[in-house]
């Protein structure tokens, strides 16, 4: 008869492994990919080498897990920012503060998921979690053009153009201390460069934006 994992033996499995990772979420927090090797996320889950990779094999095995946890955040983050009520571009603007000021308030883990050097096989892994932002943009913009607030045009390269400006704009910032006034500074400018990115009104009236309660899209 084949051996059969008992429930509390399955159970325990998966708390080690919920641990690694968290383990491996924590160091990558403080300090960045580089501060998280393989040793280092052992000790901090209280778990010897051996066993970490019994459980994932090979780092970039476990950064999949870590670039998948930690992005999704950041993605749900932004998805309700982009559900809020208003118009395109204010809606845009929304999700582009969400992201740069999450970005800001943790940035070790903001440099680690958008521009740190890593890997090939990590790179790879962490480049399937841009998509998703590029998603929401272009939902965004289509209902701002089905609205007639935004000219039609091509919805997924104009909002893949946004993530990369984004992703750029924020990459050197993360790597120095930032005050709350150049903060303030860098958001602003972002946010405006993407809206203006959406070109002018079909119908030639000024654009406007209002400022949304991003308080509520924060956690």
């Amino acid at each position: 008869m084949a051996y059969r994992r008992t429930k509390k033996v399955e159970e325990r499995l998966a708390r080690t492994r919920e641990d690694i990772v968290t383990a491996a979420l924590t160091l990558v927090a403080g300090g960045g990919y580089a501060a998280a090797s393989m040793p280092a996320i052992a000790a901090q889950a209280q778990v010897s080498t051996g066993l970490l990779y019994r459980y994932f094999p090979s780092k970039a095995d476990l950064f999949e897990e870590v670039f998948r946890r930690a992005s999704q955040r950041e993605i749900d983050a932004c998805a309700r920012a982009a559900a809020l009520p208003g118009a395109a571009r204010d809606r845009l603007a929304a999700v582009v503060e969400t992201f740069a000021r999450r970005a800001l308030k943790g940035p070790k883990l903001a440099w680690a998921l958008l521009a740190e050097p890593v890997d090939p096989a990590i790179e790879a892994e962490r480049l399937r979690y841009r998509p998703p932002y590029r998603d929401i943009f272009a939902g965004i913009i289509r209902d701002g053009v089905a609205a007639g607030e935004v000219m039609p045009q091509d919805a997924d390269i104009l909002a893949s153009a946004i993530v990369g400006a984004i992703a750029e704009a924020m990459a050197g910032p993360l790597t120095t201390p930032t005050a709350t006034a150049d903060a303030d500074h860098l958001i602003g400018t972002v946010t405006r460069f993407c809206v203006q990115a959406l070109g002018p009104r079909p119908d030639g009236a000024p654009v406007r934006m209002a400022q949304l309660p991003l308080a509520a899209t924060l956690p």
